[in-house]
């Protein structure tokens, strides 16, 4: 019988605490590779990705991956399912999201190399700022601004919506919150990057693109993937909990992006876009 992974694990660990040890079962963080492939209306197909993930919203990484690549965006996605292949194991279906276009394969350079991705690293020199320049355009100013207030708020707002990382304490997450700080959307995956590309998916899915107003609060680190995937997505505001590299405030600056890191307590820096915050 053929069954979905979930989005965590039991595993028999022992426990040290000072001099005492005891035998417990612990939660885990599910981790399991997905392959993504594409099937164009004549029959063509081929795989585009495979990526280390949390097993959960397949769909929407699926969708969220190809939408932040160019590859494919909403109107060009005519079904997308798991994959039931005969030649397939049946622990592998489940790890195998086919996405069927209404025309041919994407004639795209980077289709001649699969993205061979991790949970850790994301699409790693998968694209330039100068190659990103070709497909996306700096955003507009736009109408959404940021208190300090609504800031501070963000880091315990998106910890709170973590149901999984309460579990296992493993987990990345990334938030879609409004101009007031209200949650629209969160997802968790122990990759950073696909974490967003649910998100974005998720959007894609729901005819919510692009997000002009709204902002994208992560855990840990923000990365040139984060903000690509952002971009993409029309997301104009990026925070998270700790530092962003220099690629990634270099494109924030280039694209009219907001982008706030070091995000705890009551303190936080602003990189970019410095015009959408209300001080």
């Amino acid at each position: 019988m053929t069954t979905r992974q979930g989005p965590t694990a039991r595993a028999r660990i022992l426990e040290l605490n000072g001099t005492t040890a005891r035998e417990r079962r612990d939660d885990l963080a599910g981790e399991e590779p997905l392959e993504i492939r594409l099937t164009a209306a004549d029959g063509a197909r081929k795989t585009v990705a495979i990526t280390m993930r949390t097993p959960g919203h397949d769909f929407e990484l699926a969708a969220g991956f190809l939408h932040g690549e160019g590859l494919a965006g909403p109107s060009d996605i005519a079904a997308i399912a798991y994959c039931t292949d005969e030649d397939l194991p049946p622990e592998a279906r489940y790890n195998t999201v086919t996405v069927r276009l209404h025309g041919p394969l994407p004639d795209l350079p980077a289709l001649d190399r699969h993205f061979l991705t991790s949970s850790a690293c994301g699409v790693c020199g998968s694209a330039s700022l100068d190659a990103l320049r070709e497909r996306c355009a700096p955003l507009p100013p736009g109408r959404l601004r940021l208190t300090p207030e609504v800031l501070y708020g963000l880091p315990d707002a998106l910890r709170a919506a973590q149901g999984v990382f309460g579990k296992t304490g493993g987990l990345h997450a990334a938030g879609l919150f409004t101009a007031t700080g209200s949650p629209v959307a969160v997802r968790e995956d122990v990759g950073r990057h696909n974490a967003v590309d649910k998100l974005a998916g998720w959007a894609a899915l729901t005819d919510r693109l692009p997000l002009t107003d709204h902002v994208l609060m992560v855990s840990g680190r923000t990365s040139y993937e984060i903000m690509q995937k952002a971009l993409a997505a029309g997301i104009p505001a990026v925070c998270a909990v700790s530092a962003p590299s220099s690629l990634a405030v270099r494109l924030a600056r280039d694209f009219g992006m907001t982008l706030v890191g070091f995000l705890r307590g009551e303190r936080c820096n602003v990189y970019a876009g410095q015009e959408r915050i209300l001080v």
